[in-house]
């Protein structure tokens, strides 16, 4: 398993789009099994969920996480998955004092929503890498997100790797599974002006999301693009920046992914 060359986890965005890519030899489900060989191994991974969007921070604390199937009308293949990744209750209780003195809540319900599982399927297929998701507070501002994910960045130091997991251009209402239809010119200028701001690490312009013109159609569902935020500010001054997918699929979803470090 690679080693990081400065001693620090990368941290890594990534766009999981339709869930059907866990069980389906996709371009997507492909690169993520790139990424778990490229990536050093970790003692722990934390998911910053999209599918977790609450009031208040909370974060999986108990042993056995549950897979969660969150989702309706696609085969029962798919409900039959099982990602059976231990918890981490003590990486849990580490990310609340982290994030002290914001409220942290322990959480024994929750469990792997597919923003983590349908990626971690193929990332880490043995499911031996414990898993914590980490939701994400609806009363919170962007900057504010932001600013978590600055905090989390120490995590990288502690050989944990940061996840988000949501999509830089989700709008179902203009999604197209067919297959035939061609990117909205909407969701590749959005996709752009993000990819564009990573790139001159315009942290500034990635907060301020919702003013780019293109951004109410783009990413109308705010929790899908929030993730992005936690992974730009878990960013040091020293990381490089790669994107490791890009494109739209069905139309209307970014499955655009990028590593920092």
């Amino acid at each position: 398993m690679p080693v990081a060359g400065n001693g620090r986890m990368p941290a890594v965005f990534v766009g999981h789009g339709n869930p059907m890519n866990a069980i389906t030899e996709t371009p997507y489900a492909h690169a993520w099994k790139a990424l778990g060989a490229a990536l050093p191994r970790p003692r722990a991974i934390v998911v910053v969920s999209a599918h977790w969007y609450v009031r208040g921070t909370a974060v999986t604390a108990m042993p056995k996480p549950r897979t969660i199937h969150d989702f309706g009308r696609f085969p029962k293949a798919l409900f039959d998955v099982q990602y059976p990744a231990p918890g981490d209750p003590a990486l849990a209780a580490e990310i609340a004092a982290l994030l002290a003195p914001t409220p942290v809540r322990l959480d024994s319900s929750w469990g792997l929503d597919h923003a983590a599982w349908s990626v971690l399927v193929h990332a880490y297929p043995n499911a031996d890498v414990p898993v914590v998701e980490l939701a994400i507070d609806a009363n919170k501002t962007p900057r504010e997100h932001f600013e978590i994910g600055r905090t989390l960045a120490q995590l990288r130091e502690r050989n944990v790797l940061v996840m988000g997991s949501g999509n830089i251009v989700h709008n179902l209402n203009y999604i197209d599974f067919s297959g035939k239809a061609a990117p909205h010119d909407w969701a590749v200028r959005f996709d752009e002006y993000v990819a564009a701001a990573l790139t001159a690490r315009d942290d500034e312009a990635l907060i301020d999301y919702a003013r780019a013109p293109d951004a109410a159609l783009a990413a109308p569902d705010i929790e899908h693009f929030l993730p992005v935020l936690y992974i730009a500010g878990t960013r040091r001054p020293d990381d490089g920046l790669r994107f490791l997918v890009e494109g739209i699929d069905a139309a209307s979803a970014s499955m655009r992914a990028f590593q920092v470090g």
